[in-house]
């Protein structure tokens, strides 16, 4: 029974090993007498939080239903009462630390309430303890799997989704302290617990909310994960950072780091942060009843164009999935033909779609790929059309892709099409404009020595738009400018295609003719070719299957060579009848 004062070191050596002792035999029960006990109140005080790591040890050893487990808890809840709050609070964030694994978030559920009402009770300090708490909590959540699928998240295997909702509960209280001070003053200035708990949510919002899945699930009434991100919305809410957060983030002071790459860091996680928020708001419509209904929706997509580049930058399907829902419910609140091309001056609304046709061409998702493709042509269709006709030059310019080419020149035919029936003249896909942009799709990219088969997608919807143009516009109206053109048209594209196809038959019939004379040859010593795709060796090809893809390139350079054909006769028979009238 000594004074605070009076205590030795090797005081709390010996009541950590006596407690301890009695925790590892079984007399929980009698600890927690002495716990109780009114004379042990200033050891307790004072030596109480030693208990800490071995108290939890003990509570996970014992059954849910046995008594000593009760008797522990109500130890750890007694300790939570009566230590000194600064020490215990050291030993509790200690505890969260040091746990990792499967117990990572059995630990944190156990200890957040006794570091609750330890936190209430700082004076010092509260802020930042607070903070402190938040961000080791969830830089030890962090690195668990957060559950996708209906069955992962109902069997919650390592209490993920559990856990996050109880970390929200335990901020509460935090929260309420807040926005109680701003009520009584419009100037409140204690800002640092407001930052903390601001710096918790978006923490919140790029874990586990980015990479969850937060559509409804058939089955799951109290899907945890929707549940936490209303939590989070609602504390933004409270705190009145929603609405700043996404119209004003570009203007909210970032904290300066010496270290560049510790400032990388900050501005990326602050980036997939606030793009999960827009997702959150714009398409599951989380707390939109709080939201302002005065926004143009050309300008809700202006505000959303930074986050979805930030989604469709990453590889997991579930950001990915989240940026093209971003994208796609942002242009179906637009009209088509009402985006005005002046946004194609922002840097965004080029790399965004150039972003899309990365994931159309190189996402081994197919799903993925074709939602693409469609956002892509939605996309287009929401620009006006000198809008249209930017993006066309842009996107031809910087693919690199004979099949995205392809589905280009396809639009710029739809297009001259429309402009063709039109009352109102439409200069961009008429004249000398549409001139310019016939430069770029009826050209070959290395003339007569351009590889046919890997531009076939692209060379035959040039073609297919030639043909268009010369059925379509007669000489004498020229209204589409081709036939000015189309000497350079002959010398550019239709002449070296035409060499090209002959170089490319005579080629690949040669090898076919090869392949059959030396096919009982490579029988009999069972020759196959070898093929690498990405650095990873595919099955090898017999020499069956290189002659069936000989010919089906040899079929396809027939395809091309009939359309040229067509092409050179229709521009014969109209140069012909014009100079028969002329005559």
């Amino acid at each position: 029974i000594l004074e605070e004062a009076d205590f030795k070191g090797e005081d709390f050596n010996l009541f950590q090993v006596a407690g301890q002792k009695c925790l590892e035999d079984g007399y929980a029960a009698q600890l927690l007498e002495v716990i109780q006990n009114e004379k042990n109140k200033v050891i307790i005080k004072n030596m109480g939080w030693n208990l800490i790591s071995p108290l939890v040890r003990c509570i996970f050893m014992y059954k849910q239903e046995d008594d000593k487990r009760e008797h522990c808890l109500r130890i750890l809840d007694q300790l939570a009462q009566l230590c000194n709050p600064k020490e215990l609070f050291l030993g509790l964030l200690e505890q969260i630390e040091q746990t990792s694994g499967d117990q990572v978030c059995q630990t944190v559920m156990l200890l957040l309430q006794p570091l609750q009402t330890v936190l209430l009770k700082l004076q010092n300090k509260k802020a930042y303890s607070v903070g402190l708490s938040l961000a080791m909590i969830m830089n030890q959540l962090t690195p668990l799997p957060v559950p996708y699928t209906k069955q992962q998240i109902q069997e919650d295997k390592l209490g993920l989704c559990q856990c996050c909702n109880a970390v929200v509960d335990f901020a509460k209280p935090f929260v309420n302290e807040v926005v109680k001070n701003m009520e009584k003053s419009s100037e409140y200035n204690d800002m640092e617990l407001k930052e903390e708990l601001i710096k918790f949510c978006m923490k919140s919002l790029k874990f586990p909310l980015l990479t969850a899945q937060l559509e409804q699930l058939e089955g799951i009434e109290e899907h945890p994960f929707r549940n936490f991100a209303t939590e989070i919305i609602d504390i933004l809410w409270n705190l009145g950072e929603l609405i700043p957060l996404i119209f004003v983030h570009h203007k909210s002071k970032s904290p300066h780091w010496e270290d560049q790459e510790f400032a990388d860091m900050e501005r990326k996680n602050s980036a997939d942060s606030l793009a999960c928020l827009s997702y959150l708001i714009f398409v599951q419509h989380f707390s939109v009843e709080c939201f302002p209904v005065v926004f143009s929706p050309s300008y809700l997509l202006l505000c959303n164009m930074t986050h979805i580049e930030v989604l469709l930058k990453r590889t997991e399907e579930s950001v990915l999935s989240k940026g093209l829902d971003l994208f796609e419910s942002c242009l179906l609140r637009m009209e088509d033909n009402s985006l005005l091309h002046h946004y194609l001056e922002f840097r965004d609304f080029i790399n965004v779609p150039q972003d899309l046709v990365k994931i159309m061409t190189l996402c081994p998702m197919e799903h993925m790929r074709k939602k693409s493709l469609n956002i892509l042509q939605l996309f287009i269709d929401k620009f006006d059309t000198e809008g249209k006709y930017t993006l066309f030059r842009c996107l031809l310019k910087t693919s690199n892709h004979a099949g995205v080419e392809g589905y280009i020149i396809k639009n710029i035919k739809d297009q001259i099409h429309l402009a063709s029936t039109k009352e109102y003249d439409n200069i961009w896909f008429t004249g000398h404009h549409l001139i310019s942009l016939l430069d770029l799709v009826l050209s070959l990219p290395e003339g007569a020595e351009t590889d046919l088969l890997q531009n076939s997608d692209r060379i035959m919807a040039s073609l297919n738009l030639l043909r268009y143009l010369v059925i379509k516009d007669c000489e004498s109206d020229n209204q589409t400018g081709v036939w000015t053109t189309l000497g350079k048209i002959e010398q550019n594209f239709l002449k070296p295609l035409r060499v090209g196809l002959n170089m490319s038959k005579a080629h690949y019939e040669a090898e076919i003719k090869n392949k059959k004379e030396n096919r009982k040859e490579a029988q009999s010593s069972n020759t196959v070719c070898s093929l690498t795709v990405s650095g990873e060796k595919m099955q090898p090809m017999t020499t069956g299957m290189q002659l069936q893809v000989l010919h089906s390139a040899l079929f396809t350079f027939d395809l091309i060579e009939s359309v040229l054909a067509r092409v050179e006769e229709l521009i014969e028979v109209k140069t012909k009848a014009v100079m028969d009238e002329n005559s």
